[in-house]
């Protein structure tokens, strides 16, 4: 079975077998969907499930999917008591799964993916949780782990380093997907997105040159429009993302507020004002993650500018821009913009807004050093009419 907590991933997932499985087998879509659920859940169903059935469930094999984004107990137990009215939930996701599968008297596996920085909100428990339950509840199991896998990347909280150095952790370098097969187009892709957000301009160049995976960036969003139309064949896709807090782009007709439908978005044609193709509604990091296209436009909004020393996190709040603090939300800012940058199978164009001086809330300066950060690390920009793939 495949579980994800994120939801617009197990709807586009499913939404997508079903038309596909309806259209094969001449079955109605509804029919095709009822057996497609059967397989891919969401965790929140699977977890209210097995709170009233307590059997062992019928898979041996689960697979999660984003694992890193599983709730912690504390934002388990606030869900469950204002959405579901149940009081006292006291594990976190991790736990809670593990002790279903642990229902099983003979065998059971539960498979484990992880993306690295990819912590975009409040209350996802990243590695920690899943090696706490472990070791604190279900010591009979074998944990197998990639050998890249306490990577800062991948690992952020030294509690977690730590119980991965236990011995019952076997490590495998074969666990590591070290080419990724979203962008096939850019082995390094991943690495110098890392270097790009870590504010390594030099370090991000290298990793650019050579790569046959076009990466450019303009100040005109039409010029970015007309790139993703030009560069895409045949039924790739394309679409317009834009981080959560990029409040300040809607004098460029970017409205982030503005909920998008993910399996319209995602799965309908060219013809359909609601998919990715008429590049008008954005998709947000939580609406992307776990998912891709072919060619992806990334608006850049000054949530997270660059300064004399680096990457700075800014919050809109009411008329004005606020610094963000708390280190747990500047995670959160940049990667948001991590994810928002590896969702592109075969190239992207970044567009960083001119500003306007005579808006407050967006003077030129909160842009104009992140554009030009962006050009040190190796990106082309040219007039729009010279844009080319």
């Amino acid at each position: 079975m495949f579980l994800s907590g994120n939801g617009p991933l197990v709807d586009v997932l499913r939404e997508a077998l079903a038309r596909d499985q309806a259209r094969r087998e001449g079955i109605k879509k509804s029919d095709a969907l009822r057996k497609v659920r059967t397989f891919v859940q969401n965790i929140h169903h699977f977890r209210d499930e097995y709170l009233q059935d307590l059997k062992a469930p019928i898979e041996k094999v689960v697979v999660f999917d984003e694992a890193q984004r599983a709730w912690t107990k504390e934002q388990a137990s606030k869900f469950m008591l204002s959405k579901r009215g149940h009081a006292g939930f006291s594990q976190s996701e991790p736990e809670f799964l593990v002790s279903v599968m642990h229902r099983h008297t003979d065998w059971c596996t539960i498979i484990c993916l992880i993306g690295g920085g990819q912590e975009i909100n409040t209350g996802e428990a990243g590695l920690l949780e899943w090696l706490t339950a472990l070791q604190d509840r279900f010591h009979d199991w074998d944990v197998h782990a990639s050998a890249l896998l306490d990577d800062r990347h991948y690992t952020v909280a030294p509690a977690a380093v730590r119980l991965l150095q236990a011995e019952r952790v076997a490590k495998h370098p074969d666990l590591h997907l070290s080419v990724s097969m979203r962008s096939f187009r850019a082995e390094r892709l991943s690495a110098f997105v890392g270097a790009l957000l870590d504010g390594e301009a030099e370090d991000a160049k290298n990793l650019l040159t050579g790569a046959k995976y076009p990466i450019w960036v303009t100040r005109n969003l039409g010029a970015a429009r007309g790139w993703l139309r030009m560069v895409s064949r045949g039924s790739e896709r394309f679409g317009l993302v834009a981080p959560s807090g990029a409040q300040r782009l809607r004098p460029e007709g970017i409205h982030i507020k503005s909920t998008i439908d993910p399996k319209s978005w995602f799965l309908n044609d060219k013809a359909d004002i609601r998919s990715s193709y008429y590049l008008e509604d954005v998709a947000t990091e939580f609406d992307i993650q776990g998912l891709e296209l072919d060619w992806v436009g990334v608006c850049w909004d000054a949530d997270l500018r660059f300064g004399p020393s680096g990457w700075e996190s800014h919050a809109f709040r009411g008329t004005k821009w606020q610094n963000v603090r708390k280190e747990e939300r500047k995670l959160y800012l940049r990667n948001a913009y991590r994810v928002l940058l590896t969702r592109a199978r075969q190239g992207m164009v970044l567009f960083v807004p001119e500003g306007d001086d005579a808006d407050p809330t967006r003077p030129r300066a909160f842009y104009d050093d992140t554009y030009e950060f962006l050009m040190s690390c190796g990106l082309s920009s040219t007039d729009p009419g010279a844009m080319r793939g």
